[in-house]
């Protein structure tokens, strides 16, 4: 009784703290635009049960890609276990769901295999990222404290399967003779390494705690962490753009605009409120799609390694993008919570975040938006920032700029009269 009063105590804390930050993030996704409703959702089914559960975009880089599936897959059987590991704590029970007979077998089992697998693959994620200088794991937009970020979460997973082995092996040990679940390399070692019953039962319940504290304690870290996309994946992948890639919103305000002047009612009023802003200049102007785009990136610089802009040595980062709106919500965000007229001189689209530069060094190619194993649209958000630096600042590129002045003088983008564009055909 008193072991079920302190782990109920605990998860009610537990709890209460990962309530506190959803509610922070609700506001947070207040702060933001809405987007059209979205619709076609047997389509949005298939692409998730495709990209996010069956990791195809991972595995277009085959091995390392595969390894991260077989941790995926690992955490969504072990996560069964966890569930169980949750029940038992509050009822006392131990491995309740082993009532389920075949069913639970063919879990612990899998749970078991997929624990060492994802020991095995972390450790090996690890060593890749400390000792292989893998190239698009760095670059100015991930400053030390995202890469304590990554080491940080990285060995909490690999605590998390060192406690669970200790788990299953320790059951085994404590219990020959058990009948709650099948456990194929724990039953081996087991086998191997004998420990007294008396020492198996300690371990048991030090690995117990060890892992259930842990999971409690990576629940609650990883909102504010890279490795949010453990949460956010499904639901950003279900939400993607169904659009092709090439096709680019267009700004309603603007073309409500145009279709009242070609309409020959220029001056009519459209009955609909006129718009803050034409396009996006901070995290107030941003979709809630854009955020959820930010919150569920992990950094990962597959986007940034297949970017022709980045490849040329220009400044663009389409990781940067998402890694900068972020952090600009946690800076700008937090404090329009508490004071909506809030302003600190600084904005999204500037040099203390993202630049000019940064921004028409994109070539709207797609190829960021292409090889997202997450389904995150960098373009459409980079787009939506230049429509701001037009519309609002008149900031364009000469050669733009230049071509925006004929369209507007010509009807045309050459410089040229519209009565001499067919003098080529003279001869």
């Amino acid at each position: 009784m008193v072991k079920q009063i302190v782990f109920s105590g605990i998860l009610l804390i537990t709890l209460l703290l990962f309530s506190y930050t959803l509610r922070r993030l609700g506001l947070l996704f207040k702060l933001t635009r809405k987007t059209a409703p979205f619709g076609q959702w047997s389509k949005r089914l298939a692409l998730t049960l495709e990209v996010a559960f069956g990791q195809t975009k991972i595995l277009r880089k085959p091995l390392i890609g595969f390894l991260h599936a077989l941790v995926f897959w690992g955490f969504l059987v072990i996560t069964l276990g966890s569930i169980e590991m949750v029940i038992d704590g509050i009822t006392g029970t131990v491995r309740i769901f082993s009532k389920t007979g075949m069913f639970y077998s063919i879990v612990s089992a899998s749970g078991d295999v997929f624990a060492y697998l994802i020991f095995i693959g972390i450790t090996i994620f690890l060593i890749r990222r400390k000792w292989m200088h893998i190239k698009r794991f760095s670059g100015i937009e991930l400053s030390p404290r995202n890469k304590k970020d990554a080491y940080l979460a990285l060995l909490m997973i690999l605590f998390l399967m060192v406690s669970l082995i200790g788990i299953n092996f320790c059951f085994i040990s404590a219990s020959p003779d058990y009948t709650a679940g099948v456990y194929p390399i724990s039953a081996q070692l087991a086998g191997i390494w004998k420990i007294s019953q008396s020492h198996a039962h300690l371990f048991y319940e030090v690995s117990w705690w060890s892992h259930i504290l842990m999971i409690f304690i990576f629940a609650n870290y990883l909102p504010y962490s890279k490795h949010f996309h453990v949460f956010m994946s499904v639901p950003n992948v279900f939400f993607s753009n169904l659009e092709p890639l090439a096709k680019l919103p267009n700004l309603d305000a603007v073309t409500r605009e145009v279709k009242l002047m070609l309409g020959g009612n220029a001056f009519q009023d459209s009955g609909s409120e006129a718009p803050t802003r034409f396009g996006v200049k901070d995290v107030e102007d941003i979709t809630w799609k854009n955020y959820l785009d930010s919150l569920t990136c992990t950094q990962c610089g597959r986007c940034t390694e297949v970017c022709p802009a980045n490849i040329t040595g220009k400044k663009l980062s389409p990781r940067k993008i998402f890694v900068d709106l972020r952090n600009r919500m946690n800076e700008k965000g937090t404090q329009l919570i508490k004071n909506k007229s809030f302003t600190d001189n600084k904005s999204l689209v500037s040099n203390d975040f993202i630049s000019y530069e940064e921004l028409w060094a994109c070539t709207t190619c797609n190829a960021c938006a292409q090889e997202c194993p997450l389904n995150i649209s960098h373009p459409n958000l980079i787009i939506d920032m230049r429509r701001y630096l037009v519309l609002e600042e008149g900031k364009a590129p000469s050669g733009i700029n230049t071509m925006f002045a004929n369209i507007e003088n010509n009807g045309a983008p050459w410089q040229f009269s519209p009565q001499d564009r067919l003098e080529w055909t003279r001869e």
